[in-house]
């Protein structure tokens, strides 16, 4: 066990809502997650806009994935002194774009200064039918949608001192909200893939106690990519069709790779936190 799967641990033996993507209470789903500067990206990756915009959407990440519809965020931001108010208007504008994105209101937080730019954000959601990641068992296919491996590939370009697209994912990705809120009633278990393909298939492992038999190698460098933000799932073989059917639909390329099977199972990935 690492020093963060450790730490999180401590918690969750005092809470049973520790776990999911979001904690769920009643009706309410909460999710929270930091951007910080020179840990999850460096000021001359992306212009402030952009950085804005990706903090506030890897946190509505976490919302689609427990099928939450976002509704209001609270902001808390450390920002270095020197920036001009220029500056703050592109955050501002970032910010603003992805909460009119997917209708949610920013309704307050905190503001401090820092030496650095540093960014948490908590979101709160609404979810009649929330998607959790225990649910998985025997015989469920396990899938991903969309591609992985592109945010690595781009991140090893970026700290060799190269230059990425504004749309490359690293920057810019698209969620899977319509194509999750189709599903959900047809799926075992699901969560976002942030922390890379092997080590959340780690945590669908420790939650449910089930291993899995893949369906053919994985390049190591897909399983071990962070930060792409798709969506890992899993489903009875009997519903198949109709989740191929609905990918389809919405335009959504979807990845079978696995069957959840009663053995053990290795993360060959580092931890990216910690």
């Amino acid at each position: 066990m690492n020093t963060e799967s450790y730490f999180i641990k401590l918690f969750s033996n005092h809470s049973h809502r520790i776990g999911d993507d979001g904690a769920l209470i009643g009706k309410r789903v909460y999710t929270n997650d930091a951007f910080c500067e020179n840990i999850h990206f460096k000021r001359s990756w992306m212009t402030l806009r952009q950085i804005a915009y990706k903090s506030m959407l890897i946190n509505i990440s976490d919302a689609v994935a427990m099928n939450a519809t976002p509704q209001y965020a609270l902001l808390s931001i450390a920002i270095p002194s020197h920036y001009t108010l220029h500056d703050m208007r592109e955050l501002h504008a970032g910010f603003q774009a992805a909460a009119s994105e997917y209708g949610l209101e920013i309704i307050g937080g905190d503001t401090v200064s820092n030496s650095r730019l540093d960014i948490s954000i908590t979101i709160i959601s609404h979810a009649d039918r929330p998607l959790h990641r225990k649910g998985l068992k025997k015989g469920d296919l396990i899938a991903y949608t969309g591609e992985v491996g592109k945010s690595a590939r781009d991140l090893r370009y970026l700290l060799s001192g190269g230059k990425v697209h504004s749309r490359s994912k690293f920057v810019h990705f698209s969620l899977r909200r319509t194509f999750i809120e189709e599903t959900a009633p047809s799926l075992t278990c699901g969560m976002d893939i942030s922390d890379g393909l092997g080590s959340d298939l780690e945590r669908l492992h420790s939650l449910n106690r089930v291993g899995f038999l893949f369906t053919k190698p994985i390049d190591k460098r897909l399983f071990c990519s962070g930060e792409e933000y798709e969506m890992l799932i899993g489903f009875d073989p009997r519903q198949r069709k109709k989740i191929v059917r609905l990918a389809a639909k919405n335009r959504t390329p979807l990845q079978i790779i696995a069957k959840a099977a009663r053995r053990s199972y290795k993360n060959c990935c580092k931890a990216h936190h910690f």
